[in-house]
C-alpha cells in the first residue's frame, strides 16, 4: 500500500516556489470546488488537482497551497469511495506524508495530538503531527500538520492541511488549522 505523492509533492513546491508571494501575510478566504471546505491562507493559493493512489485506491487529490515567506502551506482533500474505511485511509496517508518529509526523529510525546474541528467527524486518526524533516533536496524542515475528515452525503472527505517551513512559526500553522471548516 504506497502513496504515490512524491512527485506531487514536487510538482507542488516547484509552483509555489515560481510564484512566491511577499514575506508579509495576507490572510485571504479560500474555498476548494465541489468540497464545500473553507479555510484561509497566508498568501494568494495555487491549486491543483491530481489523482493519486493511496493504498490500491485512485482518490482525485484537490491541492491548495502557496508560500508565505520560507513556509509552503497546503490543504489537501479527497473524497473517499462510499464504504470506506476512513480512519485506515487516513492513517495510510499520515506515515506517506511522515515517509515523504522524510521524518528524522522519532516523534516525542507531546508532538501527536488528537485534532478535531466543529463539523469534522470524531476518528481517532484525526490528529495533529509535529516533526523534523527533510526537503527533497537534504535540507532540514519543520512540518506542523494535520488530518481530519468531514461527512459528504454517504461519503467521507479527508482532510490534510500542512505547514513545512525551516522553523515553525506554530503562529501560522494554529491559524491555517483553525480556519478549516466544513
Amino acid at each position: 500500500m504506497k502513496l504515490h505523492f512524491p512527485a506531487l509533492l514536487v510538482s507542488l513546491t516547484a509552483v509555489l516556489t515560481l510564484s512566491a508571494c511577499s514575506p508579509e501575510q495576507n490572510w485571504r478566504d479560500v474555498s476548494l470546488q465541489d468540497s464545500g471546505l473553507k479555510l484561509q491562507l497566508p498568501c494568494k493559493p495555487d491549486r491543483t488537482t491530481r489523482q493519486v493512489s493511496l493504498g490500491n485506491m485512485p482518490l482525485d487529490l484537490q491541492v491548495v497551497g502557496c508560500e508565505s515567506g520560507t513556509a509552503i502551506v497546503a490543504l489537501m482533500s479527497a473524497a473517499l469511495p462510499s464504504g470506506a474505511d476512513a480512519s485506515a485511509v487516513m492513517l495510510l496517508w499520515q506515515k506517506a506524508t511522515l515517509d515523504n518529509a522524510r521524518v528524522v526523529q522519532p516523534l516525542a510525546v507531546g508532538q501527536t495530538q488528537a485534532w478535531h474541528r466543529p463539523g469534522q467527524l470524531p476518528l481517532s486518526a484525526s490528529v495533529r503531527v509535529q516533526s523534523a524533516g527533510q526537503r527533497a533536496n537534504g535540507e532540514p524542515v519543520r512540518m506542523d500538520a494535520v488530518w481530519g475528515a468531514v461527512a459528504q452525503g454517504d461519503r467521507v472527505r479527508l482532510v490534510h492541511a500542512v505547514v513545512y517551513d525551516r522553523q515553525m512559526a506554530p503562529e501560522l500553522a494554529n491559524t491555517l488549522f483553525e480556519s478549516i471548516r466544513p
